[in-house]
């Protein structure tokens, strides 16, 4: 087994930072990305600001590499977009030797197994080598042999349905043309798919209200646009927030500003409309909500969150939680129904573990269902995974996490806590006792102490 690799799934910030990790460790991973550069998936959003700033969205094993090459931080109290974040450290560190000699891009892992054996085989299992099965750019599919698996794939791919009970809208898939990707640039990249169009934005998170003051801007210069918000619940008030009695405040300007285009009329809300079925006709598409009522779009926007694609681990003895599909000792500290973001307390490779000897899951995927991971949260769950995989017991059990002082209480269906709206700038600093109220306890699990976020 030590002569075989350490899978790493996913080349973003988390799963850089876990070959960071092995390699200081001297243990060798391989990285495989799907997409054709480090950072793929960060480029769809890149126009997004994130509410933490750069001290927090930064791996210490990677600055350590990344000095050494004469690489100049970013100045640490500013809050970089997402295209920052790539171009300023993500980047950078993928060329480097130690990274770059390790890094297959185009390469999307199809498949997770054990060598020779299924799911239902338990004898010698545990020293049984992985299988990563992998399609890489070509069309060329391959096994690869490895010691153990960190999936930090995120959850990207993989957006929650538009449709009510979890499940695609009747006709979702047939009026696949007609919805954007999540986070659209609709300013800039993906203007021409916005201006002057009906657009439907679903989704009642801080994504959905950066989408529609987004296109609240761009209807300024397209007068044509016309702006539709789909919500769910009864009000949007979840979305308003405390405006400037908000412990945020550019979370409060968010709600302000999102109300008052509301009222405005410039942005028109149907509440209580959970949709049903999409038709998709020839010059647009019709949308059904279960109570009946219908509205057109020419273009809908799903802010409707994300969910962890599974498919790829089907062979791999899980333990998930059953509500938010996360780890199952981590799910009851996460779970969105019962704790604020910014509470979690800080977890590694004891809490992330599996029935399966040496997969872990971590990241963005790690939180399941959840909306609300901290890539600080990441970085000390792959030191953590590290340490356990070079047998360092007692520094995987040893955790700590630094939280940011600025926006770590946006929970939003729709994104995570580093995935804020693009119209947010400057330092948001949240009042004391920010996130530390006490959650109700989650019906079968025991009450959890958190640590309060404060200055």
């Amino acid at each position: 087994m030590k002569t075989f690799p350490i899978a790493v799934i996913g080349a973003g910030p988390i799963g850089l930072a876990a070959a960071a990790h092995l390699l200081e460790r001297g243990l060798e991973p391989v990285i495989f990305e799907a997409g054709r550069t480090a950072g793929a998936a960060i480029e769809q959003w890149r126009h997004i600001r994130l509410f933490s700033p750069w001290r927090f969205n930064l791996a210490d094993a990677a600055v350590r590499v990344l000095k050494a090459t004469g690489w100049e931080s970013p100045r640490l109290t500013a809050l970089p977009n997402g295209g920052e974040l790539i171009d300023n450290y993500l980047i950078p560190f993928a060329a480097t030797p130690q990274i770059a000699s390790r890094l297959q891009t185009g390469a999307r892992v199809i498949a997770v197994t054990r060598q020779g054996m299924d799911k239902t085989h338990v004898r010698d299992r545990d020293t049984t080598a992985f299988v990563v099965r992998v399609e890489h750019h070509g069309g060329e599919t391959r096994d690869h042999t490895v010691a153990a698996v960190i999936d930090a794939s995120g959850t990207w791919s993989t957006r929650n349905p538009v449709g009510t009970s979890g499940l695609p809208a009747i006709g979702e898939t047939t009026a696949g043309n007609r919805i954007s990707s999540p986070l659209p640039d609709v300013v800039d990249r993906d203007r021409s798919a916005f201006a002057g169009r009906r657009v439907v934005v679903v989704g009642s998170g801080h994504s959905a209200a950066n989408t529609l003051i987004n296109l609240a801007a761009l209807a300024k210069d397209e007068a044509s646009t016309c702006i539709l918000w789909a919500v769910r619940g009864a009000s949007a008030e979840k979305v308003y927030g405390g405006g400037e009695a908000d412990g945020l405040p550019a979370r409060g300007q968010l709600g302000s500003r999102l109300r008052r285009l509301v009222e405005a009329g410039i942005i028109e809300l149907h509440t209580g409309f959970g949709i049903a079925a999409l038709k998709n006709l020839d010059s647009h598409v019709e949308v059904e909500a279960v109570d009946g009522r219908t509205i057109e779009a020419d273009v809908i926007v799903p802010c409707t969150g994300f969910r962890p694609d599974l498919e790829i681990l089907r062979e791999l003895r899980l333990d998930l939680d059953p509500a938010v599909e996360a780890p199952t000792e981590l799910g009851p500290l996460i779970d969105p129904e019962f704790h604020s973001c910014g509470t979690v307390p800080a977890h590694g490779a004891k809490v992330l573990a599996h029935p399966e000897k040496d997969f872990y899951i971590v990241g963005m995927k790690s939180y399941g269902r959840a909306p609300t991971f901290l890539l600080a949260t990441g970085y000390e769950q792959v030191r953590s995974v590290a340490a356990a995989l070079a047998g360092d017991q007692e520094s995987a059990d040893t955790v700590h996490l630094e939280l940011p002082e600025t926006g770590v209480c946006s929970a939003d269906a729709g994104t995570s806590c580093d995935v804020p709206p693009a119209v947010t700038t400057g330092s948001q600093e949240p009042e004391p006792g920010c996130c530390a109220a006490p959650e109700p306890a989650r019906p079968g699990f025991r009450q959890v102490r958190k640590p309060a976020i404060s200055a």
